[in-house]
């Protein structure tokens, strides 16, 4: 074997088995490499899981799937049988109904200007969906400018380059005889949308991955821009299949899985990754070590500083959030017309926000939920049932540990998806509590901390690890490490971490 570019069969160790981990495992088995996961749980996909009682199932983690070109690519690189060959894909329309404070709902299709601009006027009056469709457009600049060196690349080491400009074009606003440009998410809300319901309909796509709008730089535009450009995907038999489908295309591979091994230490010799130390004592030889795994832990893994001083962000990033979920099993069919995913938003949405970023000692409020009901009889015993999820994204400051925390919020969840679903309480059968402690109990995050997608500009706050780190061997994979977290950009990491494997510090990302 030659360092740098791998020349012959090496061997490597995966750390964790989630959605990065396995991307990239499949993809260097591929490669001619000997792959092995480490992982501490007892099954595979990371915060991909699922939860089943009495015949109903649930997605513990995302429900449903943007940018599916990512998992389309890696199963045409890594085998003979296409994604749509191994799981059932459904775009949902409409992609989400919303429901704002002052009570009026509108319906959003999926992936058609045209027709979120009609439904938005239809819903908001003359002039609100020409000026979110005018958005879009600015938006999709944004995108244009950050796809390659925040999805498709590995972190350029001049990284202040992304820090320090603002890919998204802000409209100029006049205030006070000085003219600016927004620099925020909430900021492009407030000057360019000039709707508190589209400014809502905005900020809903910031909360989704636990970022607060106000703190967000104006290039989270990215966000609601990869939904409408992409569309919105659901997996039959929900995301877990996702997972379960490229667990079985590792196997297929020859990547070999080892459950209930939690690794201890990265060892090192003559300067780079070498191994690692099972819990168990035993020592792994290997030539490149693959860590999926929280920063905090990575760190604990490790006798040596990751980056240099060069390679520090700006400040310590966003102030972590994590997700509180419900899971619902419910009597009763679904409705005919029932909408897949609805967004009821907080009705004090300043209020919201100031919670997320420090809750401190104030009571808890109801904070923006959505409500996803799939409608898949995969889910359920029969046709008389319905599986729903129910989720927020909360900040970690609470104190979760006491009971009163979670029933508060228990309620306040279940209030909001009362206008979602008819009938709600008489329906109830039961319900599951998938707090923070839970989810860091199987995810190894803290309190099930969230991991947004990079963003550029912000001064570096919101961009994560690079893939490689100063100790040669080691690389990062997966929603804590370049280019972030959500579906699509973990399972980017994996081809971001396979391709330096493969081809050393030159690799600059796929053509």
């Amino acid at each position: 074997m030659v360092l740098g570019k791998v020349a012959v069969m090496a061997r490597i160790a995966v750390i964790g088995a989630g959605m990065g981990a396995m991307a990239a495992a499949a993809r260097l088995a591929v490669a001619g490499h000997r792959v092995t996961v480490y992982e501490r749980a007892e099954t595979y996909g990371g915060a991909v899981r699922r939860f089943e009682r009495d015949g109903f199932a649930f997605d513990t983690g995302p429900g449903l799937l943007t940018l599916p070109a990512v998992y389309r690519d890696l199963f045409v690189k890594t085998g003979k049988e296409a994604l749509e060959d191994v799981v059932g894909l459904a775009q949902v329309d409409p992609a989400a109904r919303h429901l704002f404070a002052d009570g009026t709902a509108v319906s959003v299709p999926n992936a058609s200007r045209a027709g979120v601009v009609s439904a938005l006027d239809e819903a908001l009056g003359a002039g609100a969906g020409q000026r979110w469709g005018d958005f879009l457009v600015r938006a999709r600049e944004a995108w244009d400018r950050t796809r390659r060196p925040l999805l498709e690349e590995p972190l350029w080491p001049n990284w202040r380059v992304l820090a320090d400009r603002e890919p998204y074009p802000a409209v100029p606003h006049k205030r006070l005889l000085r003219t600016r440009r927004a620099a925020t998410l909430d900021e492009v809300g407030r000057w360019e949308l000039r709707d508190d319901r589209l400014r809502a309909l905005l900020s809903g796509h910031a909360l989704a991955h636990g970022l607060d709008p106000r703190t967000a730089p104006a290039s989270a535009a990215v966000l609601p821009y990869m939904e409408h450009a992409f569309g919105t995907w659901y997996v039959r038999g929900g995301v877990r299949e996702l997972a379960r489908a490229v667990y079985e295309r590792c196997l297929a591979r020859r990547v070999e899985f080892v459950f209930g091994a939690g690794v201890t230490r990265i060892v090192t010799a003559d300067g780079r990754a070498a191994g690692v130390e099972l819990a168990d004592g035993t020592l792994v030889d290997a030539d490149h070590v693959v860590a999926d795994v929280h920063p905090a832990v990575l760190g604990a893994l490790t006798d040596r500083p990751l980056d240099g001083d060069a390679d520090v962000r700006a400040g310590a990033g966003p102030a972590p959030a994590t997700r509180f979920t419900l899971l619902l099993a419910l009597r009763g069919a679904r409705e005919p017309g029932a909408v897949h995913r609805t967004v009821v938003h907080a009705p004090d949405g300043e209020r919201e926000l100031d919670l997320l970023g420090s809750p401190g000692g104030d009571r808890p409020v109801r904070p923006t939920v959505t409500v996803l009901r799939p409608g898949d009889p995969e889910l359920v015993p029969d046709r008389d049932h319905e599986s729903v999820v129910v989720s927020a994204a909360l900040s970690t400051d609470w104190e979760w540990q006491r009971e009163s925390t979670v029933a508060a919020y228990t309620e306040l969840l279940l209030e909001a998806a009362e206008f979602a679903v008819p009938g709600l309480r008489e329906r109830l059968l039961w319900h599951e509590v998938r707090g923070p402690g839970e989810v860091g109990r199987e995810t190894g995050a803290p309190l099930g901390a969230v991991s947004a997608p990079a963003l550029a500009a912000g001064g570096g706050r919101f961009l994560h690890p690079a893939n490689s780190t100063r100790l040669p061997g080691l690389h990062r994979v997966g929603g804590w490490a370049h280019p972030g977290g959500g579906l699509a950009h973990t399972g980017m990491s994996g081809a971001l971490v396979a391709g330096l494997v493969v081809e050393g510090p030159e690799f600059r990302g796929s053509q």
